[in-house]
């Protein structure tokens, strides 16, 4: 009625966030969301906006922005009539708690005329709104939103003694709604395969997808919320569904905000070496090239930590001669995962005692498991099958027992190494079956061995992992050392933060100080060489297919299959164009015949031309030895420099 140019609401936060910031530090702030959106985050728990502020104000198209009165200078969120269009992705999750279902389950109601309506006539005689709902030919679960009903026990009663007229009635309470908001849901649900396996654990009650396809709810126990909520946020930037690189619509972090701008990280290694990688992809590519200086230092770091008794290196993670020369000159022992990885690194290291190669294997034959008793090397068995059919194999020798712990944890789906479905490990339920053929053939368990998963940050999570097996291994009578695996994270993206490695040693002294009477190893592999290593590739083509922007390199999957099979996410630069700012958005691919060979999706690169360098950064841990000749294409060579 004013014909108001704008509102401006001041409020105590610069705007809306991705996640609310007290729950999720790292939740980005949204610089610009349209009027459907901010609709859909005020409405699944965002407290910032009431629901029903944004209806008068979409109805005549006034922009509305939502800004800090503490800040003024911040830019704030800006909503309003937006008709660009935009690739789809996740804007925010949230979650609402108190949440009450109701499940109406009757055999009769297929098909059955006038069946909802009597359910739902029952609901309103009640006032109450129904939020969400889900339906099948037997059964119609909703859910009651405390923010729209007056919920009490009263009320449920009332509500439940008229239901049973028509079905069987069942109360879930208390639940929380956990929503992601974005236009374009729909186009976006091969992306959340990460996110929906943090669901596959957990009882779900109900699923909605919304008829706008704005929104993805799921509802689960009320107790559950706090905990996933930052879970699910760091997954959904990890698999590019929530693009927080689009400036256009995300802005700083909470953190960032709150703590003013971080502190510079330690410069990549290969910005100083920049001249000489040039050199080298000038003379062939595509070229993995590794830095030892790098192998050295991160190997120091770890050596650090007064906690651990041993390292081992994962051997599968970089096989490289050069690196296995490092790490043996570093004190590190090595863990091989299969007998030619036992003769690999006693050829290299051919004075290396043998007690110092623990083995591994898994799912190998028979013949692995001998060969490696007859090297000397340390054992490790992490089946039944070992132990039950070829245990003379093992009378009279000392070994570990690999134990899965009935859970995984990992950047991605297929790097989680616990639970039913990862084939790793012993199950709890059939410890003691190991132990009496272990007994009955003379094999002597010295040792316990637990590895749930990678690309870990949280050091909280080796703090349960040795706890637990610390406390199994009370259990037994002859065990000197626990080995707790790998896995420690490297951060990748800009927003990571660095494991905290003081913060690990701390958490593992703890423990140790209540089980002393055990040795601690670990074995990490991608933390000591990853950073060490990057791909060079040089630009072949570039290519525009309506929106989209190709940039296409020599090298492709069969280099650097980690994109293609974790959805892993690496650094991308343009080497040769180094400084110049960054301008197009585009896909990075490489030269395979599959729609799967990209190395970097939505990339903020400078304009590319054909011959440019491209760098693709933490690439030294399972690039080069995971490389195939798919399309009879050599995989990228390896240099030292």
């Amino acid at each position: 009625m004013l014909g108001a140019e704008a509102v401006e609401i001041w409020t105590d936060v610069p705007g809306m966030f991705s996640a609310n910031p007290r729950q999720v530090p790292d939740a980005r702030l949204l610089s610009r969301l349209d009027y459907a959106e901010a609709q859909e985050i005020a409405t699944t728990g965002a407290k910032v906006l009431h629901p029903r502020c944004i209806h008068p104000l979409r109805e005549v198209r006034v922009p509305l922005l939502i800004k800090d009165t503490n800040r003024p200078e911040l830019p704030g969120t800006a909503i309003g009539w937006s008709t660009v269009q935009t690739a789809p992705s996740v804007k925010a999750i949230s979650s609402r708690k108190g949440i009450t279902l109701v499940s109406m389950e009757s055999i009769s109601m297929w098909q059955q005329v006038g069946f909802l309506a009597d359910v739902f006539g029952a609901f309103k005689a009640h006032g109450l709104s129904v939020d969400l709902i889900g339906s099948s030919e037997t059964n119609v679960t909703v859910s009651l939103d405390p923010s729209d009903n007056l919920l009490d026990s009263d009320v449920l009663a009332r509500l439940c003694a008229d239901l049973e007229a028509f079905c069987r009635v069942k109360v879930i309470a208390p639940c929380a709604a956990i929503t992601m908001v974005g236009r374009g849901m729909r186009a976006m649900l091969h992306r959340l395969s990460a996110v929906l396996a943090e669901f596959g654990a957990l009882d779900v009650h109900l699923i909605s997808q919304s008829s706008n396809n704005l929104n993805l709810t799921f509802v689960v126990d009320e107790g559950l919320a706090d905990a996933l909520i930052p879970r699910l946020h760091a997954l959904l930037i990890r698999a590019e569904a929530m693009r927080v690189d689009d400036a256009a619509v995300f802005g700083p972090s909470w953190r960032e905000l709150a703590e003013g701008a971080a502190a510079a990280p330690r410069p990549a290694w290969w910005r100083h070496r920049r001249e000489a990688l040039l050199a080298l992809a000038a003379s062939g590519s595509p070229r993995y090239a590794y830095d030892l200086d790098e192998v050295r230092a991160r190997a120091r770091d770890l050596r650090a930590l007064g906690a651990v008794d041993r390292w081992h290196y994962a051997l599968k993670a970089n096989p490289h001669p050069a690196i296995l020369q490092v790490l043996h000159e570093e004190g590190f022992a090595f863990e091989c995962v299969s007998i030619a990885e036992v003769e690999h690194v006693r050829r290299t290291l051919p004075a290396l005692p043998p007690e110092r190669i623990l083995f591994t294997p898994n799912f190998a034959p028979r013949e692995e498991y001998r060969a490696g008793l007859a090297a000397g090397v340390r054992m490790t068995l992490d089946a039944l099958h070992p132990i039950v059919e070829w245990g003379a194999d093992f009378a009279d020798r000392d070994i570990l027992l690999r134990v899965d712990l009935g859970s995984g944890r990992g950047h991605h789906d297929k790097v989680k190494t616990g639970g039913a479905q990862s084939k790793f490990g012993v199950a709890l339920d059939e410890i003691e079956t190991f132990r009496e053929h272990a007994r009955r053939h003379g094999a002597r368990i010295v040792g316990l061995h637990a590895h749930l998963g990678s690309g870990i940050l949280d050091t909280g999570h080796w703090r349960g992992v040795y706890a637990q097996i610390a406390s199994l291994a009370e259990r037994f009578n002859r065990i000197e050392m626990l080995d707790i695996g790998g896995g420690l994270g490297v951060p990748s993206r800009p927003d990571d933060a660095a494991l905290d490695l003081a913060g690990l040693d701390a958490t593992l002294a703890e423990v140790r100080s209540a089980y002393p009477q055990f040795k601690l190893w670990m074995e990490p592999g991608r933390y000591l060489v990853a950073e060490a290593g990057v791909l060079l590739g040089r630009v072949t083509q570039v290519k525009r297919k309506g929106e989209v922007h190709y940039v296409g390199i020599d090298a492709g999957m069969n280099s650097l299959i980690r994109p293609a099979l974790y959805e892993a996410w690496h650094a991308i630069v343009n080497l040769t164009r180094l400084d110049e700012p960054p301008a197009d958005l585009v896909q990075v691919v490489g030269p395979i015949c599959e729609t799967g060979d990209v190395l970097g999706h939505n990339r903020r690169l400078p304009p590319c031309r054909e011959g440019d360098v491209i760098l693709i950064a933490e690439a030294g841990a399972y690039g080069a030895v995971m490389g195939s000749r798919y399309n009879l294409r050599e995989p990228a060579a390896e240099v030292i420099v």
